[in-house]
């Protein structure tokens, strides 16, 4: 239920000016900061895909999938690195808030994304094991 609540709360961030008076009602903006009528701190990501994204332990597809970010969903980003690679995109991206990776092929970045210099990539990166999965 906090995780639904948190996507939520990332949806109307991304809401801003006008178009929150529409979408959420005078009464609630009145009562909003201004920080919940603005677009989220860059860098940041926004879901393109129709179907989500799925929020992983690793920079890899066969790493735990730990939830799931909805189209339209903007999350911020920590930083960077080049691992699997899914679909011709090998770039994933750590979130600012959470512990988690997103395949670069479903999100389109907002602002300047830093390459990360403290994470190492996961064994399964690079593996036998992690080409098979893609077939």
């Amino acid at each position: 239920m906090l995780k639904i609540l948190s996507r939520r709360a990332r949806r109307i961030t991304a809401v801003s000016g006008a178009a929150a008076a529409i979408v959420l009602g005078a009464p609630l903006l009145a009562a909003a900061t201004p920080a919940q009528a603005s677009f989220p701190v860059e860098p940041y990501a926004t879901v393109i895909s129709q179907s989500g994204v799925n929020e992983r332990q690793y920079p890899s597809t066969d790493s735990s999938a730990l939830g799931i970010l909805e189209y339209a969903d903007q999350v911020g980003l920590r930083c960077k690195v080049r691992a699997q690679n899914v679909f011709g995109d090998d770039v994933w991206y750590l979130l600012r808030d959470e512990q988690a990776w997103i395949s670069g092929r479903y999100v389109v970045q907002t602002g300047t994304v830093p390459y990360c210099r403290d994470v190492q990539p996961n064994a399964l990166t690079y593996s036998p094991q992690a080409d098979n999965a893609m077939g």
